[in-house]
């Protein structure tokens, strides 16, 4: 589980990154960051009842996106705001393909430390 520190949770910090942030989307998933003032990165996540009607799957998915975030914080770049919006053609993908692309849009938008 994410710490709270890591967490976008207040409706306003979402507008804010998504009226200011860049963004990037790929056919399964899309990316917005902005910097923050922080020490840490946070992570908001959006999956809508349009990937799927049934709350499970929703959750099941916001897991997947949360832990590959968890399994990188050490390589991801301090002080950004991500948030990753799901597309309906992430439902029927499997955990890896998820994390595969969820990697090469982190890699793009430069979030990643080598």
């Amino acid at each position: 589980m994410l710490k709270k520190e890591n967490r976008i949770r207040l409706k306003n910090n979402f507008d804010h990154v998504f009226k200011h942030g860049t963004s990037l989307y790929y056919k399964i998933l899309g990316v917005k960051v902005l910097s923050n003032k922080l020490d840490c990165s946070r992570l908001g996540v959006i999956v809508s009842t349009k990937v799927s009607k049934k709350a499970v799957k929703r959750n099941q998915l916001k897991r997947i996106i949360r832990d590959f975030f968890q399994d990188n914080l050490e390589k991801i770049e301090k002080g950004k705001d991500v948030i990753i919006i799901t597309l309906p053609d992430i439902e029927n993908k499997e955990k890896s393909e998820i994390k595969e692309v969820l990697f090469k849009a982190f890699k793009k938008m430069n979030l990643l430390n080598d």
